[in-house]
């Protein structure tokens, strides 16, 4: 399975994983799509650690917005969306100079321009712990039913 496919089967069984971690535990995942995306970093601790932190600072940008500006629902969702996009594309442009915690170049990116502010975005509606569990956990599920699917040496290297 080439690199492609891996990405379009990681975001599908991740959809899955996520609606029923919802309907059953009534925890979102962080997004419908994010524990599929999530799921083909888990071998790489940098973009994981750049996301999340992101993700976290997107959710303290738009609480704090959101205590002089009037953003509910539609407003907040885009505002966060919108912030966390901007926040992850600068990030994935900064040269860090000499290595991070041993971490340069490709392990320095960002997972995706929209999935830190979905994380942020349910790190506001049911709090960054139950967030951060249900995001690990489904991830590591769908990281699992993906080694099942297509093995270890398929998803060296698969990113989307």
């Amino acid at each position: 399975m080439s690199g492609p496919d891996i990405v379009v089967v990681s975001i599908a069984v991740g959809i899955v994983v996520s609606f029923l971690f919802s309907e059953i535990y009534g925890v979102a995942a962080g997004g419908v799509v994010v524990p599929g995306y999530v799921a083909l970093y888990l071998d790489r601790p940098g973009p994981l650690v750049l996301t999340l932190a992101v993700a976290l600072t997107t959710f303290a940008i738009t609480k704090v917005a959101g205590s002089f500006l009037i953003v509910y629902g539609r407003r907040r969702t885009a505002l966060t969306i919108l912030v966390g996009f901007a926040l992850g594309a600068w990030a994935s442009r900064l040269d860090l100079g000499p290595p991070l915690f041993g971490l340069e170049g490709p392990d320095l990116e960002i997972i995706g321009y929209i999935i830190p502010g979905l994380i942020a975005i349910w790190f506001d509606r049911q709090g960054i712990a139950a967030t951060l569990a249900s995001l690990t956990t489904a991830s590591v599920i769908v990281r699992l039913v993906l080694l099942l699917a297509v093995g270890p040496l398929a998803l060296q290297g698969a990113s989307a």
